[in-house]
């Protein structure tokens, strides 16, 4: 097996933590696809609402999921790429305009258009994660996708950039590496998802990749093939999971258990007559309760999450625009009726996205929402490696200042990609 060809996702959520090891095949470097060698989780306990609250415990998760998978791959890796979300990722759009060279548009001035959007001054306490190219002005046509070859004087582009919070990320990498492994690099988890269940026409109509995960629930809107808005509302399953604690007294274990075989997040599907026999305490003896109650608990919750979803798509502008709808994807997307209450919120198609393209090897191991991200991860590695053989077939093979500069506009003209 070719190692150069190995890739690994981590995705470290708030309640489990997945990694995926994957082998890079396919028509490269235009078509990469990857086959699927070995998938490891872990139960999460130093992650709060998406950050690393807890260096050794996050390790501790890191180094169980990375174990398991090598294991099940029979193959060792050394670094990863990983996902990182949260409430402090930002995005904004910055714009670069410079005179054109020649006669016509050439890469050289496109790249150069791209340095200026990207030299925004970011903020001591944030990095740079993303710089993604959205669209060109080429004099006064706007909404240009590629205008390399056209003719004009003057060249503008629209670049989305994403940070994030400096020490959100240190604290991540940090773990990684206290677990013995490198960050390959950090990857948007959003986006990562979107890799792996959105299809190229529903970006293109406009569609909202709503990610329900545990602790945060992430939204990436597109729109005409590009991303236009990135949000996070700070809920999640685990706020499903208390309400049911609470609402019928019971552990937090036993919730967690009710709600994966019960739970139930639209009403009207539960069956009236239908009855759960809730874990017996010594105080409360044998219990049962209707299965409506369980349902009416999550379907509260479920739908206030939604309803914050929709204000946040609102807010940016997008309310009546996506003609695709709505994807839901993450853990708690995979409950019965999630899909039918997102329609009744969104009031419109609203599908529920397992990652499933351009998948082999394992693949049925890895087809369930909550997979969505680190799946993503593993194929945005995919478009890595082959960009980098791509690249490493042009280049001469001497050590010199200008590799660096290669390697780095590889790295940021990912306009292919989201």
């Amino acid at each position: 097996m070719n190692t150069e060809r190995l890739v690994a996702g981590l995705d470290i959520g708030s309640a489990k933590t997945t990694v995926l090891i994957a082998e890079v095949v396919g028509d490269l470097p235009k078509h990469p696809t990857i086959k699927v060698l070995g998938v490891g989780q872990a139960r999460t306990t130093g992650m709060r609402r998406g950050v690393v609250s807890d260096i050794e415990e996050t390790t501790r998760s890191i180094r169980k999921a990375l174990q398991d998978a090598e294991r099940m791959a029979g193959v060792q890796v050394q670094e990863v790429y990983a996902g990182i979300a949260g409430e402090h990722v930002q995005a904004m759009i910055s714009k670069g305009i410079v005179a054109v060279s020649g006669d016509e548009i050439a890469k050289g001035d496109v790249d150069r258009a791209n340095e200026v959007a990207r030299a925004q001054s970011i903020p001591q306490d944030r990095e740079l994660l993303h710089a993604i190219p959205q669209e060109y002005t080429v004099d006064k046509d706007t909404g240009i996708r590629d205008p390399i070859g056209m003719s004009g004087m003057r060249l503008e582009t629209e670049m989305y950039l994403v940070t994030i919070g400096s020490s959100p990320a240190l604290n991540l990498r940090k773990s990684v590496e206290r677990a013995g492994y490198k960050v390959r690099e950090l990857v948007l988890e959003p986006l990562a998802s979107a890799l792996a269940v959105l299809t190229e026409d529903e970006k293109e109509l406009g569609v909202a990749l709503v990610e329900m995960g545990a602790g945060t629930t992430d939204i990436a809107v597109f729109h005409e093939g590009k991303i236009r808005h990135l949000g996070t509302i700070a809920f999640g399953g685990n706020n499903v999971t208390s309400d049911i604690v609470h609402g019928l007294g019971v552990t937090q274990a036993d919730a967690e258990r009710i709600k994966e075989r019960y739970g139930c997040a639209y009403e009207p599907l539960v069956d009236p007559s239908d009855v759960i026999q809730l874990p017996s305490t010594v105080a409360q003896g044998d219990r049962q309760i209707p299965r409506e109650l369980l349902a009416h608990i999550i379907h509260q919750r479920m739908d206030e999450i939604f309803d914050l979803v929709q204000r946040d798509v609102s807010a940016a502008g997008y309310a009546g625009r996506l003609s695709a709808g709505v994807v839901l994807t993450g853990g708690a997307a995979a409950m019965q009726g999630a899909g039918e209450l997102a329609s009744d919120v969104f009031g419109t198609g609203v599908r529920v996205g397992s990652p499933a393209e351009n998948i082999g090897g394992l693949s049925d191991s890895v087809e369930a929402p909550r997979f969505a991200t680190v799946v993503g991860l593993a194929q945005y590695a995919a478009h890595r490696v082959a960009l980098g053989a791509s690249s490493s077939a042009k280049r001469p093979k001497v050590a010199g200042p200008g590799l660096e500069g290669i390697t780095q506009k590889v790295k940021f003209w990912l306009q292919d990609f989201f």
